[in-house]
């Protein structure tokens, strides 16, 4: 039988599989949603609905999404001086610890490097898994989004244009917290790829212009992906937005996986991307979560994910089917279900899985 490691790897390589591989992300109200129906912890739902991959965040990601705050406006600080406050579903930053320094004061910013342990303890949970599951280590923010969670946005465009020199020093800093992460998480587990992030672009746009972005951002990225190729890894890297115009840097960086492809941008049609950057690059995204997953019926999302999965391996792979978001709230049950029906993972084997997690939980105890 085909494990889950194999799936990826074989989809990756362009490869026949039993179906294609799946690493779905859903809205935490979704994730409730779930784990209810399925009778199981919220924890374990990824598990029951089948992904593929095992990962989790070792910098600054785990601040935003791994401390879970119960109640509205909870707050954390955390090991970048980062205040987080609940704020809806989601962490939200309401203190820069950048937002008021000097010059100088940047400059004498320490990143937590004495706490590179403590993150990386983060994937020994993961790597247990390793032999059935294939395995990522999530080391974004990397560069320009980690600058700006320290000084703000505002403030972080403004350094790009008004002291280049300083902005490029900090962006490098963050880069090479991203690289000891990365250099460390290598060395010490069994991964099958590296993931990067750095959103750079909006719903209609880049942030910065693609010039910007090559002068500025591209290389100090570049040294986080050359780590991971330097082990032999598979690269993946995060983006949201309209970010078309530097995917053929990306590609000449090395990037073997683009994620989520967030469909309903500008440049950023899935089947579009495919022929013509398929032959380079694989895919992880593309499902419409703003438009025909939550609003349309079950029939209309399996004619959708059909389209997606036959246009996105029509070389024989170079896919993963994930949400160009995470699913939202307002998704029924049977539109889930029918996306996944569509993907070779039927309702029954879904059930079947969160049954065999309450077994092992019970028998835990």
């Amino acid at each position: 039988m085909i494990t889950s490691k194999h799936r990826v790897h074989a989809a990756l390589n362009r490869q026949p599989v039993d179906r294609v591989p799946v690493f779905m992300w859903f809205h935490p109200s979704t994730v409730e949603r779930l784990a209810q129906l399925l009778e199981i912890p919220p924890a374990f739902v990824g598990e029951a609905m089948g992904n593929d991959v095992r990962m989790t965040w070792v910098n600054n990601n785990y601040a935003m999404e791994g401390i879970v705050h119960q109640n509205e406006g909870e707050s954390h600080v955390d090991l970048w001086g980062i205040r987080w406050t609940k704020e809806g579903d989601f962490n939200q930053i309401t203190e820069y610890p950048l937002r008021r320094a000097s010059r100088e004061e940047l400059l004498e910013y320490s990143f937590p490097s004495e706490h590179l342990e403590f993150l990386l303890q983060r994937m020994e949970p993961v790597v247990a898994a390793r032999e059935d599951y294939f395995i990522g280590c999530d080391v974004s923010p990397c560069v320009f989004e980690m600058y700006w969670r320290l000084r703000g946005m505002e403030l972080t465009m403004l350094d790009m244009v008004e002291d280049p020199e300083l902005a490029y020093e900090m962006l490098g800093r963050c880069a090479e917290f991203a690289v000891k992460l990365s250099v460390e998480a290598c060395g010490r587990f069994a991964l099958d790829w590296l993931w990067s992030g750095d959103d750079v672009s909006g719903q209609f746009a880049m942030m910065m212009s693609p010039a910007t972005w090559r002068e500025m951002i591209k290389p100090h990225l570049q040294r986080v992906f050359t780590v991971g190729k330097a082990h032999g890894l598979w690269v993946a890297h995060h983006c949201c937005g309209a970010l078309r115009p530097i995917i053929p840097d990306l590609i000449e960086m090395g990037l073997d996986v683009l994620n989520p492809i967030q469909c309903n941008c500008p440049g950023m049609v899935p089947l579009e991307l495919k022929r013509e950057f398929g032959r380079d690059l694989a895919f992880m995204g593309g499902v419409d979560t703003q438009g025909v997953l939550p609003n349309g019926s079950a029939d209309e999302v399996r004619r959708a994910t059909a389209r997606l999965i036959e246009g996105m391996t029509s070389d024989g792979g170079g896919y993963i089917l994930a949400a160009s978001h995470t699913i939202p709230p307002e998704t029924p049950d049977e539109n889930i279900f029918a996306m996944y029906e569509v993907a070779g993972i039927t309702r029954e084997e879904i059930l079947d899985r969160a049954a065999e997690i309450r077994s092992v939980a019970r028998a835990s105890r």
